[in-house]
């Protein structure tokens, strides 16, 4: 049985984006059935137009569906990305996981496996902790978590983070952090794969 992943990101100028696409090419990859969404903007227009990078990918992802409590239902493996906001995810995603109280007391999101990744400006800005606290979301979840760890060397090749891959910096995504990103949703496919088949 094949897994069903929900990639669900906020992304303001594209680096969390492009990690996005990469997460669910690696969960294709692997067999998975994939919903990309990204949440809703919350920031007034007078900021977003205040930085054109921000405004240009707000117009270039438009058709990205947007995300709802019917793709974390739906999933049985969900990998979710934010940037760093002062060492925390940003608002928007946090928004989207505050509406979702009535599928956790349903117990709707517990034992499915569930990844994050992240980007900030700076290498030290705040990746690791960005990444630690959306997956106190996935401990009040009761859901798995599946970090990549350094099961694989193209975790060196993004840095090194082992908690989930992380884009720093201004410059575009490299190619590297790319590969660990893809691989990281790879990696959450077939596990989800595994324990809907009962195997390890």
């Amino acid at each position: 049985m094949s897994a069903k992943v929900a990639v669900i990101y906020y992304s303001s100028t594209g680096n969390v984006h492009q990690l996005a696409k990469a997460v669910a090419e690696g969960a294709e990859k692997a067999g998975a059935e994939v919903r990309l969404r990204r949440v809703p903007e919350l920031a007034p227009e007078a900021a977003i137009d205040a930085n054109p990078a921000w405004r240009e990918h707000v117009e270039a992802t438009k058709d990205v569906e947007v995300a709802t409590l019917d793709d974390l239902e739906w999933a049985n493996a969900y990998a979710l990305g934010s940037p760093t906001r002062f060492g925390n995810i940003a608002a928007q995603l946090k928004q989207f996981i505050d509406t979702a109280g009535g599928l956790w007391q349903r117990g709707v999101m517990a034992d499915k496996p569930a990844t994050g990744f992240t980007s900030a400006f700076n290498a030290h800005g705040g990746n690791e902790s960005t990444t630690l606290a959306l997956y106190n979301t996935f401990h009040h979840w009761g859901s798995i978590i599946v970090a990549p760890g350094y099961t694989d060397p193209v975790v060196y090749g993004a840095g090194g983070n082992p908690y989930g891959t992380a884009h720093a910096g201004s410059e575009p995504v490299s190619e590297g952090t790319l590969v660990a990103a893809r691989y990281q949703g790879e990696r959450l496919a077939t596990i989800a794969a595994r324990l809907l088949a009962g195997t390890r």
